[in-house]
């Protein structure tokens, strides 16, 4: 069986239909138990797709790195985030629809291809949920690709002022070396309080602190 490759069809759908600017979107850094989730929306140009566009979870990191900085060269592209803080109030799939929110309002789309089964509640305009989106729709791969990428490059540098919790490896995501770290070392600022091993751990400090 040949593996679904994306292409153009939902978003010559939506232009067929007399929407003008559309865009694909994505997020990433729902399961992380620490930084903001992250989400790009991208309005692609048909006649400039980067060769080997695709899922960002079937590509290498090199080729991630590759096709981003091609991305920026040939497409118009917004990054948002929900803070830690908005996670922790929100809950995480407010939080993550909260980012697609503010990435498509800052490019003024009037058309939203989204990653997923629900729509953001708050979208500045129409959109199509697309259940993975990702391996179908050309824009919303871009999108998977430019948020990966950015959030990616940003647990680096928390690592940097937060080391020994793996960040620059992990992501964030509750690996075994970064759950050590959490029991070890303690939670940091930019952890997720609401996340349970998190929580765990600070109602553990609370009830056993004499």
């Amino acid at each position: 069986m040949t593996k679904q490759q994306p292409d153009f069809t939902h978003e010559q759908s939506a232009l067929a239909k007399g929407a003008t600017f559309v865009v694909g979107v994505d997020e990433v850094g729902r399961g992380p138990l620490c930084g903001p989730v992250t989400a790009a929306a991208v309005r692609l140009d048909p006649a400039r797709i980067p060769a080997g566009l695709g899922d960002s979870k079937t590509l290498t990191a090199a080729c991630r790195d590759r096709l981003y900085a091609e991305l920026l060269d040939v497409a118009q592209i917004a990054i948002a985030h929900a803070s830690v803080e908005e996670i922790d109030a929100l809950n995480i799939l407010r939080a993550s629809h909260l980012a697609m929110e503010r990435a498509v309002a800052a490019l003024g789309a009037d058309f939203a291809l989204i990653d997923g089964n629900l729509m953001p509640r708050n979208l500045s305009c129409p959109g199509l949920a697309i259940v993975k989106g990702d391996a179908k729709s050309l824009s919303i791969a871009a999108a998977s690709i430019c948020a990966k990428v950015t959030r990616d490059r940003l647990m680096v540098d928390l690592a940097q002022q937060y080391p020994g919790y793996g960040w620059e490896g992990n992501a964030g995501y509750p690996t075994k070396a970064h759950l050590a770290a959490l029991l070890n070392l303690g939670v940091t600022p930019v952890h997720r309080r609401s996340f349970r091993p998190v929580h765990n751990i600070l109602y553990q400090e609370k009830y056993v602190t004499p």
